[in-house]
This record gives C-alpha cells, sequence and structure tokens, in this order.
C-alpha cells in the first residue's frame, strides 16, 4: 500500500466521526495557538526591553559619583564631590577604548514660556552627549563647545517640555524661555525617545551646557555623572577597567572604598534579556501542557479507533497486509489528526498574536522559527502518542480479530 493511500484510508476513517475528530484535533489547536502567542508576546517583550535599553545610549558606561559617610550616616550614590569636570577630560584623553564622554549634572526646576510652564529636569551637559545617547534632532542643533566654555544660556528641549510649553505647535527654536528666573535660548529640539528601561520619560527633559548649569543654576563645581562611550560593544568591559583604574589613581584611593560608582548598561542589556528568555520559556511551557493534553486525547480516541476497528484490521491481515502496514495505517492517521490541528492551530495562534497586539497593546513578535518548531510539535506528539495504538493494532491476531464482533 503506497502512502498515498494510506492518507485517503486515514482521511477516509477519520470523517467517520466527525465531531469525535474535531474534539480530538481541539487540543492541538488549542496548544499550538496557546505557544505561538505566548512565545510571540515573550520575544515582543525581550525586543521592547532591548530597544529601551539601546535608547539610552550606544556601547554606553555611566559612571556616577559614589556614597558619602557624615560621622555614623551613609548618604547614597551621587553624594561625593570628588568627580569633577577634569576626570571627563582625563577619560577622554587617557583610555584607549573610550570613544567619546559627555559630563552630567541635574537639578529640577520650572521653565515658563509666555503663559505656560512645566517642571522638568534640567540637565548640564557637553554637545557630545546627544551622539553617545544617539539621540536626533528634530528642530535646530545643539549647543557648541564655545557655549560651553562661555557658559551661555542656550537651552536643547525634548518633546514632552516642548508638548507642554508650545502646545500650539509654535517652533520653539530662537525663542526665549525661562529656566527658573533665567532666560535661555531655544537652539534645538529632539526627537521622542520614549520610556528608558527604568519606566523613566526621557523625553521630560532640558539639556543646557554643563558650565552654564554649574555657574548659574546649581551654584556646585562637581559632578553627579559622566557618560561614556566605547569605541565598541567588545570595548565596554576594557572601557569600564580604563575608566576605573584612571579614577581610582586620580582620586587617590586604596583598598575597595571607591568615591565613584559605573554602571554598564551591557550587563543590564544582558540581565533584561536572561530575565525575558526565563519568561518567554515559561509561557511556553505552561502553553505546551496544552499539547499533551492533546496529545493523550489523540491516543484515546486512536486507542476507541483500534476496538472500533478490530474486524476491519483482521480483514486486512487476511488479505495480506503486514503489520508494519496495519501499523503505519494508524501510525499516519494520528499523524494527520495532529498535523489538521496543528495547522489550524498555526492560523489561531497567529490571529490571537494579532488581537493581542491591537486591543491589549502589548508588543507581540511572532517568528517563523516558532511556527516551524509548534508544527512540527504538533506532528511530533501525534506521532509519538499514535505509536502505542498502532503497536496493539499491528499485533492483533487475525483470527482473533476475524471473530470479534
Amino acid at each position: 500500500m503506497d502512502y498515498a493511500s494510506i492518507v485517503r484510508v486515514a482521511l477516509r476513517a477519520l470523517t467517520r466521526n466527525k465531531m469525535r475528530s474535531v474534539l480530538t484535533m481541539l487540543g492541538i489547536i488549542i496548544g499550538v495557538a496557546a505557544v505561538i502567542a505566548m512565545v510571540g508576546v515573550g520575544e515582543g517583550a525581550s525586543q521592547q526591553m532591548q530597544q529601551r535599553i539601546a535608547s539610552m545610549g550606544s556601547n554606553l558606561l555611566i559612571v556616577q559619583s559614589g556614597s558619602h559617610r557624615e560621622g555614623a550616616v551613609r548618604l547614597g550614590f551621587g553624594q561625593t564631590k570628588t568627580l569633577v569636570n577634569s576626570d571627563e577630560t582625563a577619560i577622554l584623553q587617557s583610555c584607549p577604548a573610550v570613544a567619546a564622554v559627555a559630563a552630567s549634572v541635574g537639578s529640577s526646576k520650572q521653565v515658563i514660556y509666555n503663559a505656560n510652564n512645566w517642571g522638568t529636569n534640567i540637565t548640564g551637559t557637553d554637545p557630545s552627549y546627544f551622539p553617545i545617547r544617539d539621540w536626533t534632532f528634530d528642530l535646530g542643533t545643539s549647543f557648541t563647545p564655545q557655549d560651553v566654555q562661555q557658559a551661555n544660556n542656550v537651552a536643547v528641549l525634548a518633546s514632552t517640555v516642548v508638548t507642554n510649553l508650545f502646545p500650539d505647535g509654535t517652533d520653539p527654536v530662537g525663542k526665549t524661555i525661562r529656566i527658573g528666573n533665567l532666560p535661555f535660548t531655544v537652539v534645538g529640539t529632539l526627537l521622542s525617545k520614549g520610556q528608558s528601561g527604568f519606566g523613566q520619560d526621557q523625553d521630560d527633559a532640558v539639556f543646557v551646557p554643563v558650565t552654564t548649569m554649574q555657574k548659574k543654576i546649581t551654584g556646585q563645581p562637581w559632578l553627579r555623572e559622566i557618560y561614556v562611550s566605547a569605541v565598541s560593544p567588545a570595548a565596554t568591559d576594557a572601557a569600564q577597567q580604563q575608566v576605573t583604574d584612571l579614577l581610582r589613581s586620580r582620586h587617590r584611593i586604596r583598598g575597595d572604598n571607591d568615591d565613584f560608582e559605573i554602571h554598564n548598561l551591557t550587563d543590564i542589556q544582558q540581565t533584561a534579556d536572561a530575565a525575558s528568555s526565563i519568561m518567554t520559556i515559561l509561557l511556553a511551557s505552561i502553553a505546551s501542557v496544552s499539547l499533551l493534553v492533546g496529545g493523550i486525547g489523540i491516543m484515546n480516541i486512536m486507542l476507541v479507533s483500534v476496538t472500533e476497528r478490530t474486524r476491519e484490521i483482521g480483514i486486512r491481515m487476511a488479505v495480506g497486509a503486514t503489520e508494519g502496514d496495519v501499523e503505519r495505517q494508524f501510525l499516519i492517521e494520528a499523524l494527520v489528526l495532529a498535523s489538521i490541528g496543528g495547522g489550524v492551530g498555526i492560523i489561531f495562534g497567529l490571529v490571537t498574536s494579532w488581537l493581542i497586539s491591537a486591543i491589549a497593546k502589548w508588543p507581540v513578535d511572532v517568528s517563523v522559527l516558532s511556527v516551524v518548531v509548534a508544527a512540527v510539535f504538533s506532528a511530533g506528539i501525534g506521532i509519538f502518542f499514535g505509536y502505542y495504538p498502532a503497536q496493539k493494532a499491528a499485533h492483533l491476531d487475525p483470527i482473533e480479530a476475524l471473530r470479534f464482533e
């Protein structure tokens, strides 16, 4: 008997009890659909997390001023005054794995334009900050190194601030805003960056020259952070070590009590990737339980089919069918049952993924690999759970099978 004939016989056998076949396939359909949808949700969440972390900057290290002890009280990070502008210059000049640096000093102020005002974060930094953060300008340009040298009153606005200060769509470039009581000329605006990997609105910010910030707003000559961009993703660890050694030498640090902290975004991204992978595997494992239940349903229905068709099996053997023929017949019936269920499940899985993305607004990324794996797995379920009923049918005694009523 050729395989085309076996498949035709299998389809004919399955269509004799349409409702029973459909109910049997339902477990496979639900299982495959659930696996595709859950893996898609997990992969989408992973990609969104990667994008948010990547949006913070390329090959990025953040050098933060460290903790400080006053008597018996140990204050948190960002409290020391030892991280200064000359450290920024030294890092760029002395660390070969470093491509660019940008100082950062922060404060919260009320920003005013005509009758509109908005409380936001003011960051004093350098022009190199924007390429380090991969931040694209919407209108205008960055302030210049000359603005930093002369501590000029110029500002760059992120999109949330633009929306709140210029709700009528007025071009902010060239306009004069007030930060506190100081007038600043807007020289550029930034495209939206969205939330960071830590859930903060990156677009709720105003950027001014670091010297302007230090001399006219905070009155503090030290830095809170230095953003460091390595020459390549592979060089971030080397850059971190070089910066650590340099600052320990410049700050005359002995022992393990560094007065600074370095955050490597590559490590953060790897941690986020690992967490997302675990979540994806967990979701897929839970969804796979439905496939297991569907496989048990296939085994059950095939055992019932063997019992119902015992006399038919006896007749086949009596006219020359071998045990292998009978075994292949029932294995292919189970495989057809699982394959049809898997195919319908793939369609339902894709539709479910689209609905989750459209209705719940969750990121969903259905890969070709997850669809192929689900299809192969469903076929494997059919073969695995169909093997025992096929073996049972193949080993029936032909004489006893012919006597069966």
